[in-house]
């Protein structure tokens, strides 16, 4: 019992940096845009979210002060990110998965040598603690699965069906789907697409930003050049998985992230299992998943990763 509960309780809080940086890519993709330079944003966000504690908060008595503008310089700095992409894939129109694997390698390269830079070498942060919801995190069992964790976790899981509110009942989000599938019947009732989808990604590199600003400040509390470990390329993978929709991307992290923690799991409770094997199989259940599941492209973008050119006919 105890250790089904460690794995429910681990996975929770493990599955936040993929299920935020999943819905900005989700959100990318409704407008049109795969983003493949996830993990450099998330990168550059968990190095900007760990220094502005680590440079400024020290000693300082309102630490939580800082670490408000740690998680805000990265959703700041993955903002910019994500306009900087826009600018090579929908305004010079070149290749999105190229431009996507140039991000994410700008991204990685630039975090590492900002942090050998600035800070030289492993150094630990206080970071956010956990913030137990009076009276609900007081019932078994179920109160330390869900509700004795940090608000980023409680926020989390708010935003996915806040992003299913923005897409399917506000203009913008009916816009971003419009730019993402009939780009031009869109662009011909007064849609901007190009804006739209600058705007997306925009907000998708936001997204991604704070979810490498949550690694670094409530889940490791300290950065290292291996910190974000393929995450940004697993979210990508989950919006397949979820098939575009933001309740099942939520799912689709609690598996991943239930696969990590039971390696956790393992490890602490001393059982003799191969410690490689272990680490392996939350990458390992993520492939085994998409290469099985339905190939149900239902709610999929019809224009994904189509350039939009209201002078030509593409």
């Amino acid at each position: 019992m105890n250790f089904a509960v460690n794995i429910l309780s681990l996975g929770v809080p493990f599955s936040v940096a993929l299920l935020i940086a999943s819905l900005g890519e989700m959100i990318n993709q409704r407008a049109g845009i795969f983003n493949l330079g996830c993990e450099g944003i998330m990168a550059m966000g968990a190095f900007l979210g760990m220094l502005i504690p680590y440079a400024a908060g020290r000693g300082s008595p309102v630490p939580g002060f800082y670490n408000v503008l740690g998680l805000a310089a990265a959703a700041g700095a993955g903002a910019l990110l994500g306009v900087f992409f826009a600018l090579a894939v929908v305004t010079f129109r070149s290749p999105q998965g190229i431009a996507g694997i140039g991000l994410q390698m700008f991204g990685v390269g630039t975090a590492g040598t900002l942090f050998r830079h600035f800070v030289g070498g492993t150094q630990s942060v206080p970071g956010i603690g956990s913030f137990p919801i009076p009276l609900l995190s007081k019932i078994p069992v179920i109160g330390q699965i869900f509700f004795s964790h940090n608000i980023l976790v409680y926020l989390a899981f708010l935003m996915a069906p806040a992003a299913w509110y923005i897409l399917n009942k506000t203009p913008w989000g009916l816009a971003v789907r419009a730019a993402g599938t009939y780009p031009r019947a869109a662009d011909s009732i007064g849609i901007r697409v190009n804006l739209i989808r600058y705007q997306a990604l925009a907000l998708g590199g936001a997204m991604a930003g704070l979810a490498g600003a949550y690694l670094s400040l409530c889940q490791a509390k300290m950065f290292s050049d291996t910190l974000v470990a393929g995450r940004g390329f697993i979210a990508v993978a989950l919006v397949y998985f979820g098939h575009w929709g933001p309740l099942r991307i939520m799912g689709g992290a609690l598996l991943f992230s239930l696969a990590q923690s039971f390696q956790l799991a393992m490890q602490g409770q001393g059982i003799n299992f191969p410690y490689e094997f272990a680490v392996m199989l939350p990458y390992i259940l993520v492939i085994a998943v998409l290469a099985f599941s339905r190939k149900n492209q239902h709610g999929g973008p019809a224009a994904l990763g189509k350039p939009f050119n209201r002078e030509m006919r593409v």
